[in-house]
């Protein structure tokens, strides 16, 4: 039996990562409380939970963003404890102290250590006392947009503007001379704003041959610290991840080894709790600290799956007081996992995203699959929100196998009423870059800066296309004018 500290866990979160820590409480005998959005009633995760509460409207400043509203859903609901997911305000330590001032425990570490390490500012102060290897940049309170863009001459373009208070690609921007330089630090306090209820950001040297690798870090209850490998994560799209690996094709041992040890130290020095992820840029055989997300990762299963570990148990065991893991667990990798972001949108348009209510939806279940997914047949995907409405995430016995594994459960999978980026997926996975890992960075920008070039249907395909829109309408032609714009055939999606 679980003691009786925590019996019900409130979700101060949406989609898929909701649906995921409430399948991680029901395992652990634990209640939940659902904070959502009225724009988020039609979803998995409403369906799931024991008990949900509104706490605003489809905005997220008014509902997921709102302090106050998630405190008092979480207080309504009775919830002992509240899991923040990733995203608005997992990283926000005022939230933290705020879920302990009013006697909510907060799954995650604690405000003092989001401060020293989810700050990127302070972050990087930390780092420098270590001596960990940084990149080139300005860290500091002035935010005076006229002097950044000093700072950014100093440094030297190209210069990425960074939000200081989140991650996950907001609020950053690539400068690249100093006539771009203020309407793009202003856009990245606007975005940083809106995004993490703060506008303050930072700056860095932009690193354009990098590879992108973080590494898994826990601190359990007796502040013990390890670091639970590499994720491969350079494969983004606008600075936000597409698909992760674990591990990393680009790394050797005695680098995975160096790295390691810096992520720890790092998160021994701030005293860390929870699960978070140290981030590195890797260019001309040099790695560098990027920053540390004081959270669960979108991408945590490709850990958990060459691990052998459940790192959202192991974050409310944690704030239990109890032993993450196993004592006798080998924290050995073995084989290799890849996920893939499903985003629901139009790969040939450029990623425009794609709304509406959504028709059938299969999953090609299987061994070594995972599918992690917020919305099902009849859902509806509105525009408030992030366009990514699953995961899919694959293990096999070695990379190659894995790549093969995943192109054929994308084939496999089948989702209507919106597009979906599985297209666009496909075309990475068989790029010979990827294939071969050599990858960086800039691969989108380099390989598919606009997304897909949409080949226009044969004359039989068009043929064929045409006579499926003509029985369709004929079957029912008042239902099939009603539901036309969630044909799959009205929208050529053969």
């Amino acid at each position: 039996m679980l003691n009786s500290e925590i019996k019900t866990v409130a979700i101060a979160n949406r989609g898929e990562v909701a649906t995921r820590i409430i399948r991680a409480c029901q395992e652990l005998g634990l209640k939940t409380v659902l904070l959502h959005s009225s724009a988020d009633i039609a979803t998995r995760a409403y369906r799931l939970a024991d008990k949900k509460i509104c706490i605003g409207g489809s905005s997220s400043a008014d509902s997921y963003l709102n302090i106050e509203a998630n405190i008092q859903g979480a207080k309504a609901g009775g919830a002992d404890a509240l899991h923040p997911g990733f995203g608005f305000l997992s990283e926000n330590s005022n939230f933290a102290q705020r879920c302990l001032d009013a006697g909510i425990i907060f799954i995650g570490p604690t405000p003092q250590a989001m401060n020293l390490l989810g700050d990127k500012m302070n972050c990087k102060v930390l780092a420098k006392k270590l001596g960990l290897p940084l990149i080139p940049g300005f860290e500091e309170d002035q935010q005076d947009v006229s002097f950044l863009i000093k700072k950014c001459e100093e440094i030297g373009f190209p210069v990425i503007v960074k939000a200081a208070a989140g991650g996950g690609g907001r609020g950053m921007k690539v400068i690249r001379s100093s006539s771009e330089a203020k309407e793009l630090i202003e856009s990245a306090q606007r975005e940083a704003q809106s995004a993490f209820g703060s506008s303050k950001v930072f700056l860095e040297k932009y690193l354009d041959r990098a590879k992108h690798i973080e590494f898994q870090i826990f601190g359990d209850c007796t502040g013990k610290v390890v670091h639970l490998f590499e994720r491969e994560c350079s494969v983004q799209r606008r600075h936000q991840k597409i698909i992760e690996e674990a591990l990393s094709p680009s790394i050797n041992s005695e680098t995975r080894r160096k790295m390691g040890e810096c992520a720890v130290s790092l998160a021994q020095a701030a005293k860390y709790t929870g699960a978070g992820t140290v981030e590195f840029l890797i260019q001309d055989n040099n790695f560098y600290l990027l920053e540390v997300n004081t959270r669960l990762q979108v991408e945590h299963p490709v850990t958990e799956l060459v691990v052998g570990v459940d790192l959202v148990k192991a974050q409310i065991l944690t704030a239990m007081n109890k032993p993450a893991f196993d004592e006798n667990l080998p924290m050995t990798p073995r084989g290799h996992s890849i996920e893939c972001r499903i985003y629901a949108e139009n790969s040939y348009l450029g990623g425009v995203p794609s709304t509406g209510l959504l028709g059938q939806v299969f999953w090609p279940e299987g061994p070594g699959r995972r599918f992690e997914y917020g919305f099902e047949k009849d859902d509806e995907v509105t525009s408030f929100y992030d366009s990514m409405i699953a995961k899919v995430i694959v293990w096999d016995e070695n990379r190659i196998r894995a790549i093969q594994k995943m192109k054929r459960v994308l084939a496999d999978s089948v989702i209507f009423g919106v597009h979906t980026n599985i297209p666009y997926l496909q075309e990475i996975l068989s790029h010979p870059d990827f294939i071969d890992g050599t990858f960086t960075t800039r691969f989108i920008d380099k390989f598919f800066p606009n997304g897909l070039e949409k080949n226009n249907p044969s004359e039989k395909e068009a043929f064929i296309l045409e006579k499926l829109k003509v029985t369709v309408t004929k079957n029912d032609q008042t239902e099939a004018t009603s539901k036309m714009q969630a044909s799959p055939w009205f929208h050529n999606w053969s």
